[in-house]
C-alpha cells in the first residue's frame, strides 16, 4: 500500500518519477528510528506547519533549549514549546515538522497530530522519515537573550520584506492535503533563488529532490500554503500565508538554472516578528548542490 495521497501520485506522474517515488517510500515509517532519537534531543529548533482554524496554512518556528525536544514512545514526541501567532493551536491539529540542523546539514521530518498539554504539544506521528543534506546551508547557532517584538500585519510585502526575500538563501514552506494533513518542507539556494515579483507575488525554482513531491502533490489538491522567512543574523521571523501554484511548463523552467519546475506564491497575509527567534547564526557555508 502506498503512503501516497493522489495528490502526490500526480505529481510524481507528471515529473515522470513514479517509479523513483516508489522505491523511496520505504523511507517512510510511523515509528521514529532509533537513531533519531539523540539528533532530536540535540536540536534547539523545529519547523511547525498547520492550518488555522480559518484554513490559512503557516509555517513557524518553536525553539528551545536542547532536550526541549523528547521522545517519550515509538511515534510520540513532546515538544516543550507552543507556537504563538499567527498560529495558535487550542485543540488537536494535524501538523507537518521538520527538525532541520544547518551544522550539520541533517534533517528530519515528521507529520502527525499535535495535542496541546502543559508547556508544549504532545504529537502523535503518522510518518516519520529522514532527507538528504542537498540546498541546506551550513551555519553555527548561538543564543540571543533579546525578547521577542510584537507581531506586525500586513497584507503584501514592504519593500524592505522584498528585498530581503530576494536575498535569503534558506525559507521553510507548509502546505496541507484536502484532509487536512500538514506538511513542512525545507526550501535552500544560492541568495536570488527566491524571486519577490511583487508585493504578493513570489516565485521560486523547485530543484531536484527525494521524488516523493510532498509539498508539490499537496498543492495538486489544496493551493493553501504558508512561507517562513527566517533572518538568520537578527532572528526576525517573516510568516506569509496565501495560495502557490505549480509552473510545470519545462520552457519557463529552462530559463532558470537548475529548476525542474517553478512554483508561483500569492500572499495574502503577512506577520513579521521581529527577533522571533533567540537564535543567531553564523554566516553561511553555501552547499555545493546550489545551482549557481
Amino acid at each position: 500500500m502506498t503512503p501516497f495521497h493522489h495528490g502526490e501520485l500526480a505529481a510524481q506522474k507528471r515529473a515522470g518519477l513514479l517509479r523513483e517515488a516508489a522505491h523511496v517510500s520505504a523511507m517512510i515509517s510511523p515509528v521514529i528510528p532509533r537513531g533519531a532519537r539523540p539528533f532530536l534531543a540535540e536540536q534547539p529548533m523545529i519547523v511547525l506547519g498547520a492550518a488555522d482554524a480559518r484554513g490559512d496554512v503557516w509555517a513557524t518556528l518553536l525553539t528551545g533549549e536542547p532536550g526541549f525536544l523528547s521522545v517519550v514512545g515509538p511515534s510520540t514526541i513532546v515538544i516543550g514549546a507552543s507556537p504563538g501567532e499567527p498560529l495558535v493551536l487550542e485543540e488537536p491539529t494535524k501538523v507537518g515538522l521538520i527538525a532541520i540542523e544547518p551544522g550539520t546539514r541533517r534533517r528530519i521530518r515528521m507529520n502527525g497530530t499535535a495535542h496541546p498539554v502543559a508547556g508544549g504539544l504532545r504529537v502523535e506521528l503518522e510518518q516519520v522519515y529522514a532527507n538528504c543534506p542537498k540546498y541546506i546551508q551550513k551555519r553555527v547557532p548561538t543564543r540571543s537573550s533579546t525578547l521577542a517584538g510584537a507581531p506586525v500585519s500586513g497584507v503584501a510585502l514592504t519593500g524592505e520584506q522584498m528585498e530581503f526575500a530576494g536575498t535569503t538563501d534558506t525559507f521553510f514552506v507548509a502546505t496541507t492535503d484536502l484532509d487536512g494533513n500538514a506538511d513542512a518542507s525545507h526550501r535552500g539556494g544560492n541568495p536570488g533563488f527566491l524571486r519577490a515579483v511583487s508585493p504578493r507575488r513570489l516565485r521560486w525554482p523547485d530543484y531536484v529532490g527525494n521524488s516523493m513531491f510532498n509539498t508539490l502533490g499537496n498543492l495538486e489538491v489544496n493551493p493553501r500554503a504558508g512561507l517562513l522567512l527566517p533572518d538568520w543574523t537578527t532572528g526576525t521571523l517573516i510568516h506569509l500565508t496565501g495560495t502557490a501554484v505549480v509552473d510545470w511548463d519545462p520552457g519557463h523552467a529552462a530559463a532558470v538554472p537548475g529548476a525542474q519546475r517553478l512554483v508561483e506564491f500569492t500572499v495574502e497575509r503577512v506577520v513579521r516578528v521581529e527577533g522571533g527567534s533567540p537564535l543567531r547564526w553564523s554566516g553561511p557555508e553555501f552547499s555545493r548542490f546550489n545551482p549557481r
